[in-house]
């Protein structure tokens, strides 16, 4: 996109801009496809799983969490 058509885009008003917007984010939503897993991600899924059964231990709660930080539960 060239300078001049942001220009342009800039000139609508607010609501049509605003339109605008929901329009492009309607055309991603409408192309965003779910995306397979590359297998690199697969092995990191699987190492995680792995890891996890042999030290379930070290879960922790949510609201274990939320505490540590000082947030509500």
């Amino acid at each position: 996109m060239g300078s001049s058509d942001l220009a342009s885009l800039l000139n609508l008003s607010i609501a049509e801009r605003i339109e605008l917007v929901q329009d492009l984010w309607d055309s991603v939503a409408v192309d965003t496809a779910p995306q397979a897993l590359q297998p690199h991600e697969l092995t990191e899924i699987r190492h995680r799983l792995a890891e996890h059964l042999a030290h379930p231990q070290h879960v922790v709660a949510w609201a274990e969490v939320r505490r540590a930080l000082g947030l509500s539960a």
